[in-house]
């Protein structure tokens, strides 16, 4: 039997670092067909991440704030390293895991409501736009990330063009310009042991985009990694 829950992927982090139960969790969405994370590659060393990331990591500099820390992959690369990191999380389950890691500053909250501590660099990894929810979230988003900055600080966030959805044969692409959401504006939901999650918005965002609505808040975009697959490494700063 299918319960909610509300934490699915907290879930499946504090199961396999306390527990060492390797279970996927399943992501639904009415855009795609059923689609897997590994809990495993949530808890992946430097070697693992993918190129994308690796550049992220090699970017950062002075006092650092992983939003959305998850199981602490960056978190912990960066500490080891030397690095002043804030890792902000708002699972619980997820945070009892970052603390266990020896990570020093864990902190509970949502980024929307954190105002407390300025950073040199933030970083929002694996499509880190999504946390925005749709193209209006994003420019909240930045005008919020705005505030976190120290002078000279910058944003580290990626995200994928999901433009390759729509792609005809011969190259051209047929979106819906009359759609009442914009192409990579998604709803989701998570789901691990059959326990579900309530669906959440999450957004892909085009470059272009991307770069339209940082400048709407003064912010200045270089897209400095271009991956395999419509996925994008941004730096922005004030």
């Amino acid at each position: 039997m299918t319960q909610h829950f509300d934490d699915p992927m907290g879930r499946a982090v504090s199961n396999y670092h306390f527990n060492s139960v390797d279970l996927p969790i399943i992501i639904h969405s009415d855009d795609f067909e059923d689609d897997t994370i590994e809990t495993n590659y949530l808890f992946r060393t430097y070697k693992q991440m993918p190129a994308l990331e690796k550049k992220a990591m090699s970017l950062c500099s002075g006092k650092i704030l992983d939003v959305g820390a998850g199981a602490g992959t960056h978190s912990v690369y960066l500490q080891e390293k030397g690095f002043d990191v804030t890792s902000l999380e708002t699972s619980s389950l997820c945070c009892e895991v970052l603390k266990n890691r020896n990570l020093r500053n864990v902190i509970q909250k949502d980024i929307f409501k954190f105002n407390s501590q300025t950073f040199d660099t933030i970083i929002l990894l694996m499509n880190g736009t999504g946390i925005a929810g749709t193209l209006s979230g994003l420019e909240v988003l930045f005008h919020h990330l705005k505030t976190l900055l120290n002078p000279g600080a910058q944003i580290l966030i990626d995200s994928s063009d999901l433009i390759y959805l729509f792609e005809e044969e011969d190259g051209s692409t047929l979106i819906d310009i009359s759609a009442d959401k914009y192409y990579g504006e998604m709803n989701f939901q998570t789901e691990y042991l059959n326990c579900v999650s309530q669906p959440f918005p999450w957004l892909y965002v085009d470059p272009d985009n991307l770069k339209s609505i940082a400048e709407k808040n003064q912010l200045k975009v270089n897209k400095i990694f271009k991956g395999g697959h419509y996925d994008y490494l941004a730096r922005i700063t004030s």
